[in-house]
């Protein structure tokens, strides 16, 4: 009976799980895209626009006043297409964006407000206009709290550039990511899982991890992912794991003092010094025309030190001793002695 009883429950189990379920046009379907997002349009939303008004304001600062005055036209016509009202107030320093009612992207006055924080940020405006688009976001990441000495902040943001800018044209590479340093901040524009991997980096440099660790990190995931036998295994094992190493140090010997039950002898003072070299007792006339001695002694051995160098660049140089030749004394020839060999050369 209890075998019975296990056969109808397994029975019960194995219908339940596909008991409603039937085949989907689309689930065996390889043209569909289960994953791609459609853009969204002005038919998606024949409702209208908001009820409420809502708008966002960021100030920029005065040197970035001249660019956002000339591209401010530019500005109010993109922002147009999306029924969006932009503003500008030069008392004040700020840029506004406000919701319309016949706005039919709910969301993209987030958006709007993303582009004036970017243009803040210097970033050019061909560049941000792109944060409208909807596989694009952006990050503001303030890296001025980080590091409280400025020259080592100042070190860390500049070895997160690189030399001629190469560190991030390197991981604008890696990451797809557009990548702007200015100041106390970094503007990043990418989508969002990158934008991700980008602060990462940024901070672990802030850190005091160098860049270049992250990198290679980088480059080894992308040469795995292209990989299709290594796609879905785990990486870890080819990933390199760094330790931070500390630099050793000369440690100072630190010599001890022996040690005395009686406390150190008292130093002179400065009118002690005066009293024995007989400067305590002098007028303060007297004391003027000696240091005006003093200085007029220093004067004269300066002013020597300079007529000798002077006199130097004036002086010739020592010329080489000329080596002489020797010199070889010429013979005159013997008459017998020619006579000899002519007489030898007839007879042969």
């Amino acid at each position: 009976m209890s075998g019975e009883a296990e056969n109808t429950t397994t029975s019960e189990a194995v219908s339940k799980k596909n008991k409603y379920r039937k085949d989907k046009p689309w689930d065996n379907d390889p043209t569909i895209d289960k994953w791609k997002v459609d853009e969204f349009k002005p038919e998606d939303n024949p409702n209208g626009g908001p009820v409420l008004e809502s708008s966002f304001a960021v100030l920029f600062p005065e040197y970035r006043e001249k660019y956002i005055r000339e591209i401010f036209p530019l500005l109010k016509r993109d922002m147009k297409k999306y029924h969006i009202k932009a503003e500008m107030n030069l008392a004040e320093g700020s840029l506004t964006v406000t919701t319309t009612d016949k706005m039919w992207d709910p969301y993209s006055i987030i958006k709007a407000r993303d582009l004036i924080k970017l243009i803040a940020r210097s970033v050019p405006y061909q560049q941000a206009v792109k944060i409208m688009q909807d596989d694009m976001f952006c990050d503001i990441i303030k890296i001025g709290g980080i590091v409280r000495n400025k020259e080592r902040f100042v070190k860390r943001r500049q070895r997160l550039i690189g030399p001629k800018g190469m560190t991030l044209k390197a991981l604008e590479m890696l990451t797809k990511c557009y990548i702007l340093v200015q100041g106390s901040t970094v503007a990043c524009m990418g989508y969002f899982k990158d934008l991700k991997q980008v602060r990462r980096i940024i901070l672990d440099t802030m850190h005091n991890i160098h860049p270049i660790y992250n990198i290679k990190e980088l480059m080894i995931k992308r040469e795995l992912a292209s990989n299709p036998e290594l796609k879905n295994e785990n990486w870890d094992r080819f990933l390199p794991k760094f330790k931070k190493q500390n630099a050793k140090r000369k440690k100072l010997k630190i010599k001890k003092k022996e040690f005395s039950p009686f406390p150190p002898e008292q130093q002179l003072r400065k009118e002690d010094y005066e009293m024995f070299s007989g400067e305590y007792f002098l007028t303060p006339q007297q004391k003027e025309n000696l240091k005006n001695k003093e200085k007029a002694k220093k004067r004269e051995i300066k002013k020597k030190e300079k007529e000798e160098e002077q006199e130097k660049l004036f002086t010739a140089p020592e010329e080489p001793a000329k080596v002489e030749k020797p010199v070889f004394e010429e013979k005159k020839p013997d008459l017998d002695e020619l006579k000899k060999k002519f007489i030898k050369r007839r007879k042969k």
